[in-house]
């Protein structure tokens, strides 16, 4: 490798542990809380007077008339949920109408009621102040229509089912304006303030435990997860949780048949500003936990002191009419720990891979300790055999064909140059640990990996160039063709790439968090090699050129 090549080696592989990868959820597709027009965010909406209206640009319509409805507000806001309902019926969660879009940037229309465009909402969760629509009556439209829309701030603080103006057709003599005032809103349990940390004494006696790192006691270590569960009451009809982790955003648990995230009964406590919001939500897959809410929360207290977060709360084993999310606690799962940053409430994908139990725990069975791992084995297999592949048996063999030919320039190994028969040996053996390492992910993932990233992408560069160096090899003219030289530049020029995409995927897999390496350790230990290979191969290249001159200036004298 030329020291041009080193230094690009170097500087992309250096580059490449910064990237960061980042992801959203606030596509405003709601359409499955068109009737209650309530964000599913684990907390109530706002009771205060809103900073935001509707209004129209009359108060008179005909069927098939067309209506302009604005929303504004005094201060930004994220998302929003509009439709147009029967005023006369209050009950009714049927839309009337269908609407236009005045400006295609930021909004979207919506299917409710089985009726396409009857609603409109956000697409990002960027800010506005305004928007516009146009509401078309319907042939059959009724007497009078109402506009109702939901606004959300951010994540932890909107308002639901914001009333708008009546319109009405002419010739209906219009209501009086207090019958305008919208429902009170639900009721729900009121949290407490834990006055004392959590403790992990009892753990294994009266109440079953999940600690990270094994014996941590959330008391003395801010950096200590920990979970607990008690069984209460008579014939054992309720189970009591602790959770408690760091305050970094977020600390959740969830309960799954198997070790697999997806469809999982999750219970999370999120930081928002000094308070704590407790709710129980249901994970479909590696996705935003849906449907949240403190339905069948009783008991909810919270702390968040000393850089810790803590909640406890209490559920009962078997819900009355629960929905088809909510698990009962009489049953056997693996318990999964992760935590995060959260904003305004609103929490994002965990940072760490989950703490996931070496076993499943009947939750109302006897107390015991458990034990748990956030590193599979079969992943930490994949690092440990590219880390092999890439820096050892690949750097060897690059070396010998490069730097040592000249040293064996006689001796042969079953009929062919020692120097050829070791490069061969250890580039073959590099290809196999790429290839089986290269499957072991997809092993695990059962598929591709939607959250890794670009290194999954620059494992598959690495791979098809391997193989295609190994075809070419199999395939390359004898050293007396006068295509030979072609030969040559490609084996060369494409090992190089290789080895630069190779070292750019190790940097990008030490960030993983299935792997749990000691960070920044792990990525400077990296770089450490890579300077190291590179100075060495350019003090072995000054060596032979010099070797080189040395020898015209022999024969010249």
């Amino acid at each position: 490798m030329s020291p041009v090549g080193l230094c690009c080696l170097l500087f992309i592989s250096v580059s490449v542990c910064c990237w960061v990868p980042a992801g959203c959820y606030a596509n405003g597709r709601v359409t499955k809380v068109c009737g209650s027009m309530e964000p599913h965010h684990g907390v109530l909406g706002q009771t205060a007077p809103s900073p935001y209206h509707l209004k129209t640009n009359t108060t008179m319509f005909s069927p098939t008339e067309r209506i302009q409805v604005i929303l504004t507000g005094t201060t930004y806001f994220e998302g929003f949920l509009l439709q147009a309902r029967d005023a006369a019926d209050s009950s009714s969660e049927s839309t009337v109408g269908t609407f236009t879009l005045t400006n295609l940037d930021g909004m979207q229309l919506l299917t409710c009621s089985k009726q396409q465009g009857s609603a409109v909402s956000h697409v990002t969760d960027a800010r506005q102040t305004a928007v516009a629509v146009t509401w078309h009556a319907p042939p059959e439209a009724p007497a009078q229509v109402q506009f109702f829309a939901t606004v959300v701030a951010h994540y932890n603080e909107f308002w639901v089912k914001l009333p708008g103006p009546i319109i009405y057709q002419h010739g209906v003599t219009p209501r009086p304006p207090h019958s305008d005032t919208p429902p009170p809103p639900g009721q729900t349990t009121t949290a407490s303030i834990l006055l004392d940390s959590f403790t992990s004494e009892g753990c294994g006696q009266s109440k079953s435990c999940l600690l990270d790192p094994p014996g941590c006691d959330p008391r003395e270590d801010p950096h200590c997860f920990f979970l607990s569960m008690t069984s209460e009451g008579p014939g054992q009809t309720s189970v009591t949780f602790e959770l408690s982790g760091p305050a970094e955003g977020y600390v959740a648990f969830g309960l799954s048949w198997d070790t697999w995230m997806g469809d999982d009964d999750v219970y999370m406590c999120v930081k928002d500003g000094d308070r704590v919001s407790v709710s129980a939500a249901f994970v479909s897959g590696r996705t935003q936990p849906e449907d949240q809410s403190q339905s069948g929360l009783s008991s909810v207290s919270w702390r968040l002191a000393d850089g810790v977060l803590q909640c406890r709360f209490s559920r009962p084993v078997r819900l009355t009419n629960q929905e088809p999310a909510r698990y009962d606690l009489d049953q056997e799962y693996f318990l999964f720990l992760a935590s995060g940053h959260a904003q305004y409430g609103r929490i994002w994908k965990h940072g760490r891979q989950a703490l996931i139990s070496t076993q499943r725990k009947h939750i109302t069975g006897p107390p015991e300790v458990l034990r748990g791992s956030r590193g599979p084995i079969i992943l930490k297999m994949h690092g440990a055999l590219m880390l092999l592949a890439w820096m050892l048996t690949g750097s060897v063999g690059t070396f010998i064909a490069s730097f040592y030919r000249p040293d064996w320039p006689n001796q042969t190994l079953l009929g062919q140059k020692v120097w050829f028969q070791v490069h061969r040996g250890l580039m073959m053996l590099t290809v196999a640990l790429t290839t089986v390492a290269f499957c072991l992910p997809f092993f695990y993932r059962r598929g591709w990996s939607k959250h890794a990233g670009v290194h999954p992408y620059l494992g598959c560069c690495v791979v098809a160039l391997s193989l295609t160096q190994l075809i070419m090899a199999v395939v390359r003219p004898s050293p007396d063709s006068h295509r030979r030289y072609i030969f040559n530049w490609a084996h060369w020029g494409l090992g190089t790439g290789t080895e630069i995409m190779a070292v750019a995927a190790m940097f990008l897999g030490t960030s993983q968090s299935s792997l749990l390496l000691p960070q920044p350790w792990a990525t400077h230990v990296l770089i450490g090699y890579v300077t190291w290979l590179a100075s060495f191969r350019v003090l072995l290249l000054m060596h032979k050129y010099l070797h080189v001159l040395k020898c015209m200036y022999e024969s010249v004298n």
